[in-house]
Parts: C-alpha cells; sequence; structure tokens
C-alpha cells in the first residue's frame, strides 16, 4: 500500500512539472520588460509564472493561463504596438485551447525592477 501511495505521489508531481511551449517571433519584441530579437523561443510556465529561453538568456513574467473554446490551429503570438515597439501580450499554443496571457501591469514591474 505504501508503495502505491509513493508512485502516486511521484506521479502527481510529474504532471505538477511546467509545461513547456516554443513560438518564433518575426520582429523584435519586448517579453515583459526583457527585449527579444526574431527568433526562436522557448517558454516554461509554471502556476501563474513563464519563463522564456534563448539560449543561455532567460526572463520571467506573471501569465495567466486561460482555456479557449476550441483548439489553435498553429501557434500564434499577439502582440501590441506602442510608439513603433511591439509588446507581447498572448501566446497561443497550437494543437491545444491553451492560451497564455501576459499580466501587463505586473510584466511593467518586474521590468522597473
Amino acid at each position: 500500500m505504501r508503495k502505491l501511495l509513493l508512485v502516486c505521489a511521484f506521479a502527481g508531481l510529474a504532471f505538477a512539472g511546467p509545461k513547456s511551449y516554443s513560438f518564433t517571433l518575426y520582429e523584435p519584441a519586448t517579453f515583459g520588460g526583457t527585449e527579444l530579437k526574431p527568433g526562436s523561443y522557448k517558454v516554461d510556465v509554471t502556476d501563474q509564472k513563464a519563463v522564456i529561453h534563448n539560449g543561455r538568456e532567460t526572463s520571467e513574467v506573471p501569465v495567466k493561463v486561460e482555456q479557449n473554446p476550441s483548439r489553435y490551429a498553429q501557434t500564434t503570438v499577439r502582440m501590441t504596438n506602442e510608439n513603433g515597439k511591439y509588446r507581447v501580450d498572448e501566446i497561443h499554443i497550437g494543437g491545444s485551447k491553451t492560451k497564455l496571457v501576459l499580466n501587463e501591469g505586473a510584466a511593467a514591474a518586474a521590468g522597473q525592477q
């Protein structure tokens, strides 16, 4: 019985780990307070935090994970153009119903620290 409980506990931890997604930027943009160049990126989401990876560089931003009523056909990045500069607002994960919404207020505060 103890072994079964331990196996269940470890399985639960495996599912509680970060979710990883990939996306591509075709224009320079900010992600939270971090300037990103065009290229491919990986983002790990745990709880309400997203950590973006590009090589050795990482940036952490508060996010809200939402579910869309239908699946996204492909991964897309929704951005806002402010004064000629792009800012990442949402990432729609292709093949899933998952949408990552960047928390603008918290992201701006994180960029000022």
